[in-house]
């Protein structure tokens, strides 16, 4: 749960600026949050095993309770034996969630992200400045009074008759603000004003024409709200993604963008074959030409000459084009079937990556022998973020064609791997992690010697 928290807040944090006055109901941002809360299971899990498992062991050696189990003859590993069964099963629901789970939650939470950035501000008037959220309305007071709805000097720009200009100018002295019940409509009581309208034709190219001049006691102006009502986006739209997709989908989906690829790099083989085969046979067979290239050049005059030079420019041009449409072409592709294949990994990275940091996690807290959320939170926190810098480098680098896509996802489990082995091996041995901390000890004795203003003050006493 703190685990949670911290990359919930985070999100909220990212997208603060998009939440604010737009008046979301409480539901809607429920919802949001719930789905992104799913969405950064694949961060707060390995992190929460990682301090969960440090805490715990940590404070069994700190109590001295893993020195009476070894001390009964209970080995490190058949002590961690529970342990390490219930890790299994939680890796296990980790590649559910990763595989059913996580892409319907990255779908949810995309569709209803993307339908609030769109959504315009809450009708929400400032003093002296004018509020346009609502289409074809721009509306301002020169002072809003937000309990009561009271305002003073209104003014109204109505130009919602599909016209650039504005048509319908109103202009009150005071007026009264309310909504109705189900936030549908703005009523507005306007109080001594006046109205212009102009009586212009659309078909008519005439400057001049007519314009209607109003005055009024008491009007009443009926606005619509619902440009102003959230409205989700529908989610086939956001379906393309592949980290939407689950296991099969990304399998199929990868078939046929391989066989699309070879169909694409086999047609341009064949050009490239059919085109050095043409040349080929050219060079073989000069004799039955009627002339030689430039023999049949040097018998052009200037104008000819030119326009040869032109329409071989041209073709050479077009030649070069195509190949470099075709050349992006297969980079995209590529480049797409790359992503597929990360996050075809990525669902059994979160599994894996939960056992590895548990095997990290449980024998370091048995050999620091610190438990609570002191020591070794600080350290949870530096290894999760030095596996977090890893896992994102690998996969920028596999998003980018640098390193293969596999070997890009699993980096970081390379390398935290034998991290994890090398610390359960020392914990079974109950050594410290460095061997004997002798060399800690000199560490201090050596810069003292280092320090000449020590050495002063000694010598002056």
């Amino acid at each position: 749960m703190v685990a949670m928290f911290v990359f919930e807040m985070q999100f909220i944090w990212v997208y603060l600026d998009e939440l604010m006055g737009k008046g979301l109901s409480t539901w809607v941002i429920t919802k949001l949050l719930f789905f992104a809360s799913a969405r950064v299971v694949n961060m707060a899990l390995p992190l929460a095993i990682l301090m969960s498992s440090i805490m715990t062991m940590g404070a069994l050696a700190e109590n001295y309770e893993l020195t009476a189990m070894k001390s009964a003859g209970v080995s490190l590993i058949r002590i961690l034996r529970p342990l390490i069964f219930f890790h299994i099963g939680l890796s296990m629901l980790a590649f559910v969630f990763a595989n059913n789970l996580w892409p319907v939650a990255n779908l949810k939470c995309r569709t209803m992200l993307f339908s609030i950035m769109k959504q315009k501000p809450s009708l929400n008037l400032t003093d002296g400045v004018f509020y346009n959220g609502i289409d074809g309305i721009s509306i301002r007071a020169a002072k809003n009074n937000q309990e009561t709805g009271e305002l003073q000097d209104v003014l109204i720009y109505d130009h919602r008759g599909g016209e650039k200009a504005n048509r319908t100018v109103i202009r009150a002295k005071a007026g009264l603000m309310e909504q109705t019940a189900d936030k549908r409509y703005l009523v507005l009581t306007l109080f001594d004003g006046y109205s212009y309208d102009e009586q212009k034709e659309k078909k008519s190219k005439n400057p001049e024409h007519a314009q209607l001049k109003g005055q009024f006691e008491k009007t009443i102006v009926r606005l619509d709200l619902s440009s102003l009502a959230f409205n989700a986006d529908n989610e086939e739209l956001m379906k393309n993604p592949a980290e939407m997709m689950t296991i099969d989908q990304l399998d199929e989906a990868l078939d046929s963008m391989k066989l699309t690829v070879d169909s694409i790099e086999y047609g341009f083989h064949q050009a490239n074959l059919k085109l050095m085969t043409n040349r080929m046979v050219q060079v073989h067979h000069q004799d039955s030409l009627p002339a030689a290239p430039e023999a049949l050049f040097a018998q052009l005059n200037a104008k000819e000459r030119a326009k040869a030079i032109s329409l071989a420019k041209d073709n050479t041009r077009k030649q070069r084009d195509g190949i470099q449409r075709q050349t992006d072409e297969l980079k995209g592709r590529k480049r797409t079937i790359s992503r597929h294949k990360i996050e075809w990994h990525r669902k059994f990275f979160l599994a894996v990556v939960c056992l590895v940091l548990f095997f990290i996690g449980a024998p370091l807290g048995a050999i620091i022998r610190k438990g609570g959320l002191g020591m070794p939170t600080l350290i949870a926190l530096g290894l999760f973020i030095f596996y977090q810098l890893i896992t994102m480098a690998g996969e920028r680098m596999a998003k980018n064609d640098i390193i293969a896509p596999w070997l890009g996802m699993w980096l970081s489990t390379f390398i935290l791997l034998p991290l994890a082995i090398w610390i359960t091996f020392r914990a079974t041995k109950e050594a410290a992690i460095l061997g004997d901390n002798q060399w800690m000890k000199s560490v201090p004795h050596f810069f003292s010697k280092l320090n000449p203003f020590k050495k002063t003050v000694i010598k002056q006493v």
